[in-house]
This record gives C-alpha cells, structure tokens and sequence, in this order.
C-alpha cells in the first residue's frame, strides 16, 4: 500500500493536474469513472509499473520471512536396558541439574549375577590354594621318582662294573632285570612330571583364567547395576514424565520422557527466506522480527550465520530412482539470528513462531569509497526503501493481537 501510494503520487497525480489545470478536464464531469483509464492511461499505467518495480526491489534487498522460529534440542530420558522400574526420583515438570537420578530400574537380577560370581571368584581362590598344596605333592613325588630312578641307576651301573671285573659274579638275568627296572623308575618319573606339570598348568593358567573370568563377570554385572539409574545428562527440565514404579521402560520401544535443556534455543533464531533471497542474506545482516509469544514488539537481531546449502535438495539413497518433479517445495534459505542487544530474546520461549525482515545495508561500502557516483546514488535509495518494510513488520506486531484474539 505505501508503494502504491507513492508511486500514484509522482504519477497520476500530475497526470491529473496537467488534465485539470492545462486541459479545464474536471473530476466528475469530463473525468468519470467511465473514462477515467482513458484519461488518465499514462498515469496509471507508468504508476502500476513504478509501484511494481518498488514493490519488486524492496522485497528483493529487504526480505521478508514468515518462517521464524526458534528451534530447541529435547534429550529422550531412556535407559541403556529394558526392565521395570523400581524407584522414581523426580516428578513431571520438575527442574534437573546435571548428575541427578531421574529413576532406577529393578536390579535383583543382576544383584544375583554379581552375588554368583562373588562367589566363583571365593571358590577360584580356594582351587588356588589347593593347586599349591597339589602343587607340592607333585613336587615331592617327582623327587621320590628321581631318587628311585637314581637308586636303580646306581644299581645297573654296580652290576655292570661287577660283570666286568669278575663275569661269574652277576648273571646277564640280574643285568636284564635291573634294566627293566630302571626303565619302570623313568616311566614312574615321567608320569610324576607330567602330573607336576598339569597341576603347575592349572594353577598358573587354569585357574587364573577362571578367576579373570569370574572377575569380568562382577564387574559386568556390577556396570549394569550402575546403568540401571538413569541420570540427567544436562541443566534441564522434566517433560511428559509420567513414570511410576512396576512401569516397564525398554529404550526402543517406550522412552520415560524428555528432558528440555535450559539453554537450548534461547536467544538463537532459525529463519526461512527464500530462495531468491541468496544472493542478498548474508552475515551480519541486521534484521526485525516479531512474535506471537512477545506481542506489540519488534526485536533488532543480526543474521550470524547462513546454511550453505537448502535443505529441499538433499537426496537420500532408496531402492527408488528419485523424480525431480516430485520434489514440490523447493526450500528455503535458512539464517541464523541472534540478538543486536543481549537478553533482549531471553524471554521468548523457545519453538515461538514469528515473522521477521532483513535489510541490506551498503552504507559501509559508500563510505570506503568501494561504491561512487550513481551506483552509491542508487544504493542509498535501495536501503532507504527499507523503511516500507520496517513500517509492515510494526503494523504486524500492533495487528498481531487483534488478529489472535479478535479474528482468530
């Protein structure tokens, strides 16, 4: 309206004071509703040309955006494991700091587990201590084999000096006799090692391994024991909590509720322009918005950061070929806005819809001299025309009530 408005001023104005003062035309007699287009056709249609052209180059320069919100994260409060709830610490609604239990699952099973291998690492210690024991037989019985087989060595070796010294002392049946009998005694010896050797195995490599077993087994018991509390991850608060003991929680399938973080979302605001606005939405980009949540004010921000890329043309892979034809929203540029002055969003609650405008300002290029003559002319008159937008994003802030309350 206020483009039309100007533009109808500096053109069909003086059309109609050229008609009236240089051509004697009066309104309503030679001008009538029935030939005012013939009348005043160079007017009216240089007016609708100029005021589409505003209208065109303020929007272009100074987009607008219906699209604001401020978007928040939610922490889903879930547990590592399913099972049945035991304890509930907190309520629906209630403020968490980091660290603090929400709720605790039913742990006797594992609590048994634990207690089951407590008890086999007790019973590996005991087969230790018995080992050494078992140990030190075998040790003994190998020296006894040892001695005997050293003891019928000895013998072997008296009668065989024996037979060659004096051959009619000994018979060759006494010689074969005290072989065989050596060789029982490294039989005997061998077997004894071998049993030594088994009960050194055991103690050195069985029963250690069974121990670490039984070990690893307490402390995965004993870790999902510590897991089965679930604890807040952040500053928070409690939302859709309505977990009672006896309720099963399982972590896929029935989440306990959600945790709202504190900061998430407070003063940071994400918002749509489109597409055509790429080439124009840049950092540092002073902006307006207002919203439903803060009614009757316009808050200045500043655009900190722009998304490189428009969320409409991201491609996930499918069985399927994608058809670009049915891609029908094409996206929008997303900015992100922040307050000019600090605190001045703290107290709009995060996911508030509003709607926004940013401007473009050369002034600094001007000033550097990067822009003179007419395209420094030109660029003055553009960012001036912001001033239409501004006055739309106000008029939107004082309608905004009446529109809800009234209207709505």
């Amino acid at each position: 309206m206020i483009e039309l408005i100007f533009s109808f001023l500096i053109t069909v104005l003086p059309d109609y004071l050229y008609r009236r003062h240089k051509q004697g035309k009066r309104l309503g007699h030679e001008i009538t509703l029935y030939n005012v287009w013939y009348e005043l056709r160079w007017g009216i249609t240089s007016g609708a040309v100029l005021a589409i052209s505003l209208i065109s180059v303020i929007f272009y320069f100074h987009p607008t955006a219906s699209n604001v919100t401020s978007l928040f994260r939610t922490v889903t409060i879930l547990s590592d494991m399913p099972g049945r709830v035991a304890e509930v610490y907190v309520r629906n609604n209630q403020d968490v700091r980091a660290g603090d239990p929400i709720f605790r699952l039913d742990t006797r099973r594992q609590e048994a587990a634990a207690e089951t291998a407590r008890r086999q690492i007790i019973e590996v210690e005991a087969a230790l201590v018995l080992a050494e024991s078992e140990l030190a037989a075998a040790d003994g019985a190998v020296q006894s084999a040892s001695a005997l087989l050293q003891q019928a060595d000895d013998e072997l070796t008296r009668i065989l000096n024996i037979r060659r010294a004096n051959p009619g002392a000994a018979t060759a049946q006494q010689e074969d006799a005290q072989r065989a009998l050596v060789e029982s005694r490294r039989g005997e010896l061998k077997v004894v090692t071998a049993q030594r050797n088994v009960v050194q195995g055991r103690k050195d490599t069985l029963l250690p391994a069974q121990r670490a077993t039984a070990v690893a087994a307490l402390v995965q018991a004993e870790t999902e024991i510590e897991k089965s509390t679930v604890y807040a991850g952040t500053d928070g608060n409690v939302q859709q909590f309505k977990l009672k003991p006896g309720d099963i929680v399982n972590p896929i399938l029935r989440p306990a509720g959600i945790l709202v973080p504190y900061s998430s979302g407070v003063g940071r605001f994400q918002a749509g322009f489109g597409q055509i606005s790429a080439q124009v939405v840049k950092v540092g980009m002073i902006t307006e918005i207002t919203c439903a949540s803060k009614p009757l004010t316009v808050i200045p921000m500043v655009v900190t950061e722009v998304q490189g890329a428009i969320a409409g043309g991201q491609l996930r892979p499918t069985d399927q070929l994608i058809d670009i034809q049915d891609r029908r929203r094409p996206g929008t540029i997303m900015a992100i806005l922040e307050p000019i002055y600090e605190g001045h969003a703290d107290t709009i609650p995060p996911g508030s819809v509003c709607a926004g405008v940013a401007y473009t300002s050369r002034a600094t290029e001007r000033e550097t001299g990067a822009l003179t003559g007419i395209s420094a002319f030109t660029s003055a008159i553009v960012d001036g025309m912001g001033i239409a937008n501004a006055l739309v994003i106000r008029g939107q802030a004082l309608l905004l009530p009446i529109r809800v309350l009234v209207f709505g």
